[in-house]
């Protein structure tokens, strides 16, 4: 009765909205859901739904107390020029108040070349550190206790060589791969279907992520053995439902590959994370995170019958929108990064990272990284959305999106089951058009003014060329290649090739775990485009074959 009485009155409502309507229309491209009421969860079940933080189906958090006993990870995205410039960069975050570290790779590094590589000339040390050798290596966490810090590295095709890397620089510093506590992206499914760092074909890319899986849980446990990205995806144009639809088929993908590869889901699973994006929308974001957790609770028990509960939880390190960052205006960006920022935490996230408001011009000075950092900090420590668990929990409003944002996922996994997985409807390049699409649409709302940018498409002003801005200058490429050829010719080379010949052929033996293969090989000095060049002589190279 209750309810009959709700609809009459909301029949009663929408009469009135019609008829103001007639006299002030409303904004274009608005959520359907115009006011919520209890009638637009009917059917919600607290129990089945919601549950209790830390308990399944974790939408309300993987954790019972979530920020009130300790904040989130504040883990600051660096890595530029070389080693050295990126090691005082980590170290100055790190005495600001950072709590982990997140590196950035440049781009020869990212496809497994070395920076004397005629491929990589005018792209060394630009959009992050080179990093050629364990030497290298070694000076990027000079005086840093990898005992104690956190480190996630955005590394993909050659995730391997670069974990290797850093368990041989912790052994130096007598610290056991046991103690190591971090991350590698290590997702390669998003880099064919989003942003193209990719090297080998699928197989045996999926060989080394799995050959990673199985070394990580006997010899570094508390390692995240992959961040399933999401935050490319909508970087590329997604939507909300389908940056989490897309990665949690990824996700999917993975964990039918390691389970093929004779490995127990129970296993591996408690290592497995995500990476989210945290967009404008607010409580479009807030309700993606918590739909997110809920999707991927059901799809490890109900799919792969997973048994350990830390097997059902979706952990999540988010970074804030850096295809939302204006080069117009750029400190309305410190107001859009506080939003994210927002979201991310009422959206439950475990890490984050803040972007700075000049990276749609350059990579971040030192001020404009503190202004990010403290942006974390004043959310956490000011603003009270960390004293209380799921904050916008029971709200009609976000309940719904939260159920909507579900329901769009779970067709997205039908469609792509359908096709045969995630690997086969990249390679049929359904997730790119379906992405290209979005994309587009967003491009013609902009254009079209149906969807505003502050001071992009609205509220524009004549601006003075910016200043300051951080500039890597192209003598870091030949000082990394002077660097890169006095260790060459230090270093004990009939031993290296003698591990390299030994991971060719270890690469040819699909029974073997490379990963043991390549420490040995990287502990000898032997270059990332050493190794990743074996392998592509072994593997080949990716060659797309849809026009995207």
């Amino acid at each position: 009765m209750a309810n009959e009485s709700l609809k009459a009155k909301k029949e009663a409502f929408d009469a009135k909205v019609e008829k103001a309507l007639a006299k002030n229309p409303e904004r274009v491209n608005l959520p359907k859901l115009r006011l919520a009421t209890p009638l637009d969860i009917e059917g919600f079940d607290y129990e089945k739904d919601l549950g209790m933080p830390g308990e399944y189906p974790f939408t309300r958090g993987v954790q019972p107390t979530m920020y009130r006993g300790r904040f989130w990870t504040m883990r600051m995205y660096a890595g530029f020029s070389t080693a050295e410039e990126s090691n005082k960069r980590y170290r100055y975050l790190l005495e600001s108040g950072g709590t982990g570290l997140s590196c950035a790779f440049d781009l020869p590094t990212q496809i497994g070349l070395d920076s004397d590589d005629p491929k990589a000339e005018g792209e060394i040390g630009k959009v992050g550190v080179a990093i050629d050798s364990l030497a290298d290596m070694e000076i990027l966490f000079d005086q840093i206790d990898l005992g104690k810090v956190s480190t996630s590295m955005t590394i993909n095709a050659p995730a391997s060589v670069l974990l290797a890397m850093y368990i041989a620089v912790a052994e130096k510093k007598g610290i056991s791969a046991d103690k190591l506590n971090g991350t590698i992206q290590n997702d390669i499914l998003k880099e064919y279907a989003a942003r193209g760092t990719y090297i080998f074909p699928p197989k045996p890319s999926m060989r080394l992520i799995t050959n990673i899986f199985e070394y990580c849980s006997k010899n570094v446990p508390q390692w995240n053995t992959i961040s399933i990205s999401g935050y490319h995806i909508r970087e590329a144009g997604s939507t909300a439902a389908q940056e989490i639809a897309f990665t949690i088929a990824d996700g999917i993908a993975y964990c039918e590959a390691a389970i093929k590869a004779g490995l127990n889901v129970d296993d591996f699973a408690g290592r497995l994370s995500f990476f989210w994006n945290a967009h404008n929308n607010v409580l479009e974001e807030v309700a993606k995170f918590r739909a997110s957790r809920r999707v991927w609770a059901k799809v490890m028990k109900e799919r792969f019958g997973a048994t350990n509960p830390k097997s059902w939880m979706l952990r999540v390190h988010t970074q804030t929108a850096g295809s939302m960052l204006t080069a117009q205006q750029p400190d309305n960006n410190v107001v859009r990064v506080a939003l994210q920022t927002a979201a991310a935490v009422m959206g439950g996230t475990q890490s984050l990272h803040t972007n700075s408001k000049d990276e749609a011009l350059a990579l971040p000075t030192e001020d404009s990284v503190r202004v990010a950092l403290r942006t974390q900090q004043i959310v956490a420590e000011e603003s009270g959305l960390a004293d209380t668990v799921d904050p916008l929990g029971g709200s009609y409003y976000v309940e719904a999106l939260t159920n909507q944002i579900e329901a769009e996922c779970w067709d997205y996994i039908k469609k792509i089951d359908d096709l045969g997985g995630a690997v086969v409807a990249i390679e049929k390049g359904y997730i790119q058009r379906e992405i290209q699409d979005s994309a587009y649409k967003w491009q013609m709302e902009v254009e079209k003014k149906e969807r505003i940018i502050v001071g992009v498409n609205k509220y524009q002003i004549k601006e003075k060329p910016p200043e300051g801005l951080l500039r890597v200058d192209a003598s870091v490429g030949e000082f990394q290649k002077g660097k890169l050829a006095k260790m060459k010719a230090a270093r004990d080379n009939a031993a290296v090739a003698a591990k390299l010949a030994a991971l060719e052929e270890a690469c040819k033996d699909e029974s073997v775990n490379l990963m043991p293969v390549i420490l040995e090989a990287v502990k000898a000095y032997a270059t990332l485009g050493e190794v990743c060049g074996v392998m592509r002589k072994v593997f080949g190279e990716y060659q797309p074959t849809v026009s995207l």
